[in-house]
């Protein structure tokens, strides 16, 4: 999608964190924006600071664990904007810690939101999409869906759920003949919003600016690229996952660290109010994305 110029996008989890930074980009780009969140307080202020650029703003709380919020939003999108030409999932949340000190409900939240959710998303939207003459639907995943990541196993595996799918629907439209529309899969490391606090990046990487990974994901969507993988090491992770045996995986892992990275993990405290992937990956808050 070269043109973004007066085409609609849809942002999850889009009041706070790296979604917010990504509506800022797209208005940048003169893009509509239509953001959504379960985060209502915060959903007043995102809007403004959008709309501060000149283009065309809405805002809507969203619940996309409830798919009856899903309908309601899908109804005032319509409505109010009209279709979305992009759609980004990014509310995603996250809880760390030892898997058994961690309570169950948090491992099913994180399955909610940043599986099920973004599933229920696209089901409602991706027929628009189709509709659309070009289209781009882009889902954030995370670094951690190509390895294993201690202190940390729901969230990482919620997120290879998530590459599996978006991969899955990708070959689906081509089968389909809907070659317009579009799919990137955005796989970031740590992100410095909040919602990953506590945890280290791995050595030889930094945490990302939230501001970076916004525009590598504008671009992304501009360029029609399948893929984005920040730091240099999440670019070369797949390739180092399919051609180093396991136990050498281990080692590499164990020697940058990542294998304990997320050990003095503390997010946004204790608090559980899902979504807005957007942060440390995806968010909003008791870590949602990015």
């Amino acid at each position: 999608m070269t043109k973004l110029d007066g085409r609609r996008v849809l942002i999850t989890g889009g009041a706070q964190g790296i979604g917010l930074e990504m509506a800022l980009k797209f208005a940048g780009r003169g893009t509509e924006v239509v953001i959504a969140d379960i985060n209502e307080r915060k959903l007043a202020d995102a809007k403004s600071k959008i709309a501060a650029t000149g283009v065309a703003t809405w805002a809507f709380p969203v619940d996309v664990t409830n798919p009856t919020s899903i309908a309601s939003l899908k109804a005032q999108v319509l409505a109010e904007s009209g279709p979305v030409d992009v759609l980004v999932n990014n509310a995603g949340v996250v809880f760390g810690g030892p898997f058994t000190e961690t309570p169950l409900d948090r491992h099913f939240k994180t399955y909610e939101v940043n599986t099920l959710g973004l599933v229920a998303m696209t089901h409602a939207f991706l027929p628009d999409l189709i509709e659309r003459p070009e289209a781009h639907l882009v889902n954030i995943s995370s670094a951690s869906g190509f390895v294993g990541l201690p202190y940390g196993s729901t969230y990482a595996s919620s997120k290879w759920a998530v590459i599996g799918f978006s991969e899955s629907i990708r070959s689906e439209l081509k089968v389909l003949g809907h070659e317009h529309v579009h799919v990137t899969i955005v796989c970031p490391s740590y992100i410095g919003t909040g919602m990953f606090e506590g945890a280290e990046a791995p050595k030889a990487t930094e945490i990302l600016e939230p501001d970076y990974l916004a525009e590598k994901v504008v671009q992304a969507v501009e360029r029609g690229r399948v893929y984005v993988l920040e730091p240099w090491m999440v670019k070369i992770t797949p390739l180092l996952r399919g051609l180093l045996p396991t136990a050498l995986l281990d080692r590499v892992s164990t020697l940058f660290g990542a294998d304990t990275s997320m050990a003095r993990w503390t997010g946004h405290g204790s608090k559980v109010e899902p979504q807005a992937e957007a942060q440390p990956e995806s968010g909003d808050q008791p870590d949602a994305e990015r």
